[in-house]
């Protein structure tokens, strides 16, 4: 088996190396939890917009977001600086994205609801863009660190190891500080202040992780960025885009996400709605949830490189994307068959409890392993294009299914509009029928969407020894010149 980390000149993926690539991943973590599991909540029971009018802000922002990730991404690729090609935009996010974080949760008292709205949505705009002017290039780096198939899927592993500590640690911290249920704050999933004072300490968080990141990693700039080729004229461009664009695997993967990101907005962004409503979970027990999701981190990590190892990348995700399926619905159907212990005991917050952390575990597994498919198609790109496009693969990734993660919060705003569900509303004392009327909505479409996102990625059709094949070639057609590529970048460094 080719040793890739020697072969191609990069120094050794250290554990250490693994540690400060993925803290950066915190900042998307926090930044993800809080905007799809509070942000709907906050504007709609908090301020008092229309859950239908949230919903649709969200979905506008995600895809004007969407539409700027491939030009970020593209930015990046063909960036020639000092400092590589992704630490400039990593670097230039950090305060500004910490700031407009806060202020989203921080919006103006006596303004109408037409100007919430409108501050709402640019806010959200901003905090978006400013997130993947620092998320896509940081992304884009994990393949430069190493092209071994299988270290691909342990570095991933620490990217969403890192990025599940800062959600789950958001949410743990809001839940048991400052949204906690107290004498002044009888409902405090309610409170303004509270979403305020998380909002301060989610803009501190994202701000150190992204620094300590971009500090942490700045070292590996003069042996792993090569300064990209350009194209000569619009035509070879184009060509370029449409051979990166149109890969087999990357179509699967992309169509993949399209499909689940449907699925994956309805549930984050009802989540909070179905644990205070659906559960009449109190805060502190969403707070045992979240911290579950820690355990299930550490679980995920180590499964993720395991499964992949013993089973392939491919069979291995299907296999954990449809356990963890499974998981996340059981408990809201054992509920709507009458199977479940009632709300408010001990044994229903087991339950609920064991099947988060299953659904939490096999989910992050699967999206490990997804990331680790995908950087495999920066080298199956290449070996027809002749360039790297790291920053395009992850961006365009991400776009369509970023379109319609935002479909699917909307469909999430137009659900709760739909069941007629109250504003304002306390836990325990919201109609029944409603109730399960959201349950009845919620499981069948969670379930169809998800399912077919999974069964399209067995259109996927890079395996170890495809990747490894590709390595070989483009290492064999670049060896004339990558030595001095290296030595020029480390020069300019």
């Amino acid at each position: 088996m080719v040793n890739h980390d020697s072969t191609s000149g990069r120094p050794p993926l250290t554990l250490w190396t693994n540690i400060l690539y993925g803290v950066g991943s915190i900042a998307f973590g926090v930044h993800l939890t809080v905007l799809t599991s509070a942000l709907l909540l906050f504007y709609n029971q908090v301020v008092g917009l229309p859950a239908a009018w949230v919903g649709a802000a969200m979905a506008l922002t995600l895809i004007f977001d969407a539409i700027c990730d491939p030009l970020i991404g593209e930015w990046s690729d063909h960036t020639r600086s000092r400092w590589g090609r992704r630490h400039p935009f990593m670097y230039a996010s950090a305060i500004p994205a910490a700031v407009s974080f806060y202020f989203l949760f921080d919006p103006p008292l006596g303004w109408t609801k037409g100007h919430l709205l409108i501050y709402m949505a640019v806010m959200l705009m901003t905090v978006r863009v400013l997130l993947s002017l620092y998320e896509i290039p940081s992304a884009a780096l994990g393949p430069e660190l190493t092209l071994d198939y299988d270290k691909r899927t342990s570095l991933m592993g620490s990217r969403f190891f890192f990025g599940t500590l800062g959600g789950a640690g958001i949410s743990v911290l809001a839940l048991q500080v400052f949204l906690r249920k107290d004498a002044t704050h009888p409902l405090g999933l309610l409170s303004r202040v509270g979403y305020r004072e998380t909002a301060l300490a989610a803009a501190i968080v994202i701000f150190l992780s992204i620094i300590i990141s971009c500090v942490g990693t700045q070292r590996f700039i003069g042996s792993l960025v090569h300064a990209p080729r350009v194209p000569g004229t619009w035509r070879e461009k184009f060509r370029e885009l449409s051979g990166t664009l149109t890969n087999r695997s990357f179509l699967a993967l992309t169509i993949s996400g399209v499909i689940g990101a449907v699925s994956m907005g309805l549930r984050q962004g009802l989540d909070f709605y179905l644990s205070a409503y659906f559960f009449e979970l109190t805060p502190a027990q969403m707070s045992y949830l979240a911290a579950a999701a820690l355990f299930a981190a550490f679980a995920g990590v180590g499964l993720a490189p395991a499964v992949s190892r013993r089973f392939g990348k491919k069979w291995s995700m299907i296999g954990v994307f449809f356990a963890s399926l499974f998981a996340s619905v059981a408990p809201i159907t054992m509920r709507l068959i009458g199977i479940l212990p009632a709300n408010g005991t001990g044994a229903l917050f087991a339950i609920v409890f064991v099947f988060s952390f299953l659904a939490a575990t096999l989910g992050l597994s699967g999206f490990i392993i997804v990331s680790s498919m995908m950087a495999d198609v920066v080298e199956d790109a290449a070996v027809s294009t002749g360039q790297r496009s790291e920053g395009l693969l992850f961006a365009a990734n991400g776009l369509i299914s970023k379109c319609v993660t935002g479909l699917g919060t909307f469909l999430a705003g137009l659900m709760l509009a739909w069941i007629s569900f109250p504003q304002h509303a306390t836990p325990g004392q919201v109609d029944p029928a409603t109730l399960r009327h959201l349950g009845m909505v919620f499981v069948p479409i969670v379930t169809v969407f998800s399912a077919i996102a999974i069964a399209v990625l067995m259109f996927y059709d890079i395996d170890r020894s495809t990747h490894e094949r590709n390595v070989e070639r483009l290492e064999t057609a670049d060896e004339p010149d990558s030595n001095e590529r290296v030595r020029a970048s480390a020069r300019v460094s």
